[in-house]
């Protein structure tokens, strides 16, 4: 009780301009946050916010498929070549033919449908 009786106390020494003075200081920092509130639920803003994180997102899930298909590549890459970088022509042969069959399978395929 007695924080009470101190704050009316510590109230009726103030003097009219202190008061007003105090109000107004309560006034312009409300406005402040007012505005601060609108600016973070106007639609640009949010509009603005949402592009951001999507963008942030598609650029990490693409470096990551980056990586990813470095690292695929670089495997790939192993087995076709030895350890100074030269061609192994006994593993390029093989899957070259493969994939020329693999070709001409799918060729016959679709003449097979479009006739």
């Amino acid at each position: 009780m007695t924080r009470v009786a101190d704050a009316s106390a510590k109230d009726k020494t103030r003097s009219t301009a202190q008061i007003e003075a105090d109000i107004a200081k309560t006034r312009d920092r409300l406005a402040t946050t007012l505005d601060e509130l609108a600016m973070r639920v106007h639609p640009a803003t949010v509009a603005a916010q949402t592009k951001a994180r999507m963008l942030a997102t598609v650029e990490e899930r693409a470096g990551r498929a980056y990586v990813a298909a470095s690292g695929v590549v670089d495997q790939v890459t192993a087995q076709f070549t030895d350890d100074k970088g030269r061609p192994r022509p006994e593993r390029i042969v093989p899957a070259a033919l493969v994939g020329v069959g693999v070709l001409l399978l799918v060729a016959s395929a679709r003449k097979r449908r479009k006739g």
